[in-house]
């Protein structure tokens, strides 16, 4: 199994950070878990506003918990709000069923850990994560 380095999680932040300038974003916030939902790295742009880390980590925190990208809890959010209601009563409140958390995998698709950002809409967010999973040499989740 591959291993999530702090220098791997950093390259996907800078990824995502220069995903987030080209296509003209604004200020995004990034939060790189390990696959036992610890924080790995976190930068946030200047601009960025308050509870951005939050909500980062709670799109992470929410993917890994289910084992499926952010982007899955939303529409289970739509079709089955008792089930998010009871994710995140469990979970104290921790997830943030919105795009913008995806798996990290490796090769063999076994999570690594998971990559939250917030700053702009959920579909740039998600964009931007892929992004940054990608260019660091991993799998981004689903």
């Amino acid at each position: 199994m591959t291993k999530l380095t702090l220098a791997a999680a950093n390259t996907m932040i800078e990824a995502a950070f220069r995903k987030g300038a080209e296509a003209g974003l604004k200020p995004l916030t990034v939060v790189v878990l390990d696959a036992g939902g610890h924080p790995k790295a976190l930068q946030k742009q200047d601009g960025s506003s308050m509870m951005r880390f939050e909500i980062a980590a709670g799109k992470a925190f929410g993917a890994l918990a289910v084992g499926m990208d952010s982007r899955w809890l939303e529409q289970t959010a739509k079709d089955r709000p008792h089930f998010i209601e009871g994710l995140n009563s469990v979970s104290r409140g921790r997830i943030v069923p919105v795009p913008g958390g995806v798996l990290i995998r490796d090769e063999a698709g076994d999570v690594l850990g998971a990559v939250g950002i917030t700053g702009d809409t959920s579909d740039n967010d998600e964009m931007c994560a892929i992004a940054g999973v990608e260019t660091a040499g991993f799998v981004a989740g689903r």
